[in-house]
């Protein structure tokens, strides 16, 4: 399954189920697909995806270990980003 992130403030963001899953959680969403978040809650999540990418570089989790396997840091970036723009932008962002 694709999960595609859209904020009118931002390109879509497309990631694999299990990797949007993830990144849902840390940024302490229940995961439901689809859904989203609302302009005032986008901060709050933008600031636990942003501790968990500074947490995982700080361990020095940024290098990936083999090919199969992509970091935290890199996985998350994009959605940073995107994340970013939409609070700057006071956009929703949704998911599907």
């Amino acid at each position: 399954m694709l999960v595609t992130f859209k904020t009118d403030a931002h390109a879509n963001i497309i990631m694999f189920g299990n990797d949007a899953l993830s990144m849902l959680k840390i940024m302490g969403h229940s995961g439901t697909i689809p859904s989203a978040i609302l302009a005032r809650d986008v901060p709050e999540a933008l600031g636990r995806l942003s501790a968990a990418i500074d947490q995982a570089r700080r361990a020095g989790q940024d290098a990936d270990t083999d090919e199969s396997d992509v970091s935290l840091v890199k996985r998350g970036l994009p959605l940073l980003d995107l994340f970013t723009a939409a609070a700057r932008a006071k956009n929703d962002v949704m998911w599907d």
